[in-house]
């Protein structure tokens, strides 16, 4: 007997023990919240949590022994940029990884040495008591390529951005009377004339003005391109000149009586369509300029001409609104015949690529000699037949783009500006969610650096504020310049975007010469970002109409199938799955110069390897 009380008694004050150390590790839990919170503001969730877990070990304790715990149209001042991707020029150096998981989407921040990971979102955070977790998107994970770089994440993520709450400021006044902004891209066919027509119609306009439409006409004639002379306001290098063909996105802004409008000027031969695709990914609707010449149209519209190509990736690039200006109308005399020949052909095209008839404008015209642009068509020849509107009222009549204000900070960056003399660096691209000012913090993605926002540009012209939609130009501070680059992202540093190099894609093959099989290699498009990638496995083929599978593990895939894929890319990129940012959502698959899919991203996988 004396043996068991004794054992009992040990046992008993064992226990006693044990009790006391978790009570005292919840306080000392607390206590390090406490001390830390004013100095590691981010530290603090991650904290909390361990105190809540500490504190449930300890509730069976006595009263007064468990840890404490937390509770008209006029001309407007109108620049010039090329936000065009340089492809040689993208950075590879300071990317960060990331890989998605379907249960896990929240993560605590990592810090770097001697930067400030604090965040001046005061009303839009959303660390209002909620605890994180350890695990996440972005949480603190490392992801290799084959040249065994590591690359690493340090910002951290959130389950959702339906948290997200906007200040004031960042939603637009309803008193404002300014003109919505409208990213209006130029596509076509190489020589269709698209430089030349949105040359006309900036002079037309006053963008251009009359002195400097003379020294363009003069120099083109001393090369012997006088009909270019319109076209060399936006083709302004050396090589596009000597070619007469545009290389470059060029930008040039406008006013019509409902828009401020930018022109997005996208080359059309098909050795620069990723130029096209980097700034065509930015446009609100479209202008489609076919040559209307006997063999021009025909050209386009071969297996090999870019209007097939350009009208399948702006639909893809979900343009919905698109108007068919028909060019070159004074080399067929004008001919109802020739248009609606064109009309017929082209609108059985448009239509196979989803656009709806009630969304498609048609418009004939002629640029060099300024019929039916900005008012009725004065050739005889053309107005007996033709009674509908002209290009810039087909253009006020688009339908106003939707934009995301009230969403997180988003905007791919399509250039890089880097100042070794002012010891600045600026990132280029349009605002598609949320809004920016002066002073505001900023992430950086792949980087993961945190920096503010010095001075904002649009059109050229300094700005306080930037919405969703806007074309600017933002100076940072505190960033090195080597860690922002086209292709990557700057957003909300509580709503970083994923980084990742392995995705599931839903795809819609094109015209393909070769049959696409596992082991294919693919030049991978999405918004400013282009990488090498390969398919490592095709997952089912579906039907094109429903949506259903047809075929599961399918061998290959020819043209016109839809299918679901898995795609490896040589190196991450920014994107996301599409139905939580479209932007960053869609894709595009190359090879040999030729587009051969255009898709979504349906899931973002785990990096295997």
């Amino acid at each position: 007997m004396k043996l068991v009380y004794i054992f009992s008694s040990s046992w008993l004050f064992f226990g006693v023990i044990l009790q006391s150390c978790f009570s005292k590790l919840s306080l000392d839990l607390w206590l390090l919240s406490k001390l830390f919170n004013s100095r590691y503001p981010n530290v603090t969730a991650a904290v909390t949590e361990i105190v809540k877990s500490s504190d449930k070990s300890s509730a069976s304790m006595p009263k007064g022994k468990q840890g404490q715990q937390i509770s008209d149209g006029s001309s407007a001042s109108i620049s010039k940029g090329r936000p065009g991707v340089d492809e040689g020029n993208q950075k590879k150096n300071g990317m960060v990884g990331t890989q998605s998981s379907d249960e896990t989407s929240d993560s605590t921040p990592s810090t770097s040495k001697g930067k400030d990971r604090s965040v001046d979102y005061s009303s839009s955070s959303t660390n209002t008591g909620e605890s994180l977790g350890l695990t996440g998107n972005l949480n603190e994970m490392s992801l290799s390529d084959k040249s065994g770089k590591s690359y690493k994440a340090s910002a951290k993520r959130h389950k959702s951005s339906a948290q997200y709450q906007p200040d004031k400021w960042m939603l637009p006044c309803k008193s404002e009377n300014a003109l919505t902004q409208l990213n209006l891209a130029i596509v076509g066919h190489v020589d269709s004339g698209k430089s030349t027509l949105s040359g006309r119609l900036l002079h037309l306009l006053g963008r251009i003005t009359q002195k400097q439409m003379l020294k363009y006409e003069k120099e083109a004639k001393l090369q012997g391109k006088g009909s270019f002379a319109y076209a060399w306001a936006l083709d302004e290098s050396p090589e596009e000149r000597e070619r007469g063909i545009t290389m470059t996105v060029a930008v040039a802004y406008f006013d019509s009586k409902k828009y401020h409008v930018v022109v997005i000027d996208s080359p059309g031969h098909k050795d620069f369509v990723p130029n096209m695709i980097s700034g065509s990914t930015q446009a609100d609707a479209a202008i489609l300029v076919i040559d209307a010449s006997v063999g021009g149209f025909e050209a386009g519209m071969d297996s090999k001409g870019q209007t097939r190509e350009h009208a399948l990736l702006i639909r893809s690039f979900g343009v919905d609104q698109i108007i068919v200006a028909v060019n070159k109308m004074d080399s067929v005399e004008y001919s109802k015949d020739r248009f609606d020949l064109i009309r017929t052909q082209l609108g059985t095209f448009l239509h196979s690529c989803g656009f709806k008839d009630s969304l498609v404008s048609w418009i004939p015209l002629s640029a060099v000699e300024n019929q039916n642009l900005v008012a009725a068509p004065s050739d005889i020849r053309f107005s007996s037949w033709y009674r509908g509107p002209y290009l810039l009222d087909a253009i006020d009549s688009l339908q106003p783009p939707t934009r995301d204000f009230s969403k997180p900070l988003l905007m791919p960056i399509c250039d890089v500006v880097i100042s070794s003399s002012q010891g600045q660096v600026s990132a280029c691209g349009k605002l598609e969610a949320g809004a920016l000012q002066s002073g505001l913090k900023v992430l950086v993605i792949p980087s993961g650096d945190v920096g503010t926002v010095r001075s904002l540009e649009r059109d050229s012209k300094a700005c306080d504020v930037a919405r969703a939609g806007d074309n600017v130009t933002v100076s940072l501070l505190g960033i090195d310049g080597s860690n922002v680059m086209t292709g990557g992202v700057l957003c909300h540093p509580d709503f970083p975007v994923a980084v990742a190099r392995h995705f599931e894609l839903k795809v819609l093959m094109l015209d393909l010469e070769i049959p696409l099989v596992i082991g294919s290699q693919l030049e991978f498009h999405g918004h400013h970002a282009k990488e090498a990638a390969r398919v490592v496995k095709i997952i089912s083929a579906l039907d094109s109409k429903t949506g259903k599978v047809t075929k599961k593990a399918p061998r290959r895939l020819t043209s016109k199938q839809s299918a679901v894929i898995e795609v490896l890319l040589d190196g991450p990129v920014c994107m996301e799955e599409f139905t939580n940012c479209r932007a960053l959502g869609r894709v595009f698959l190359r090879t040999s110069g030729k587009t051969i899919a255009v898709g979504i991203i349906t899931r973002i996988m785990e990096d295997q390897e």
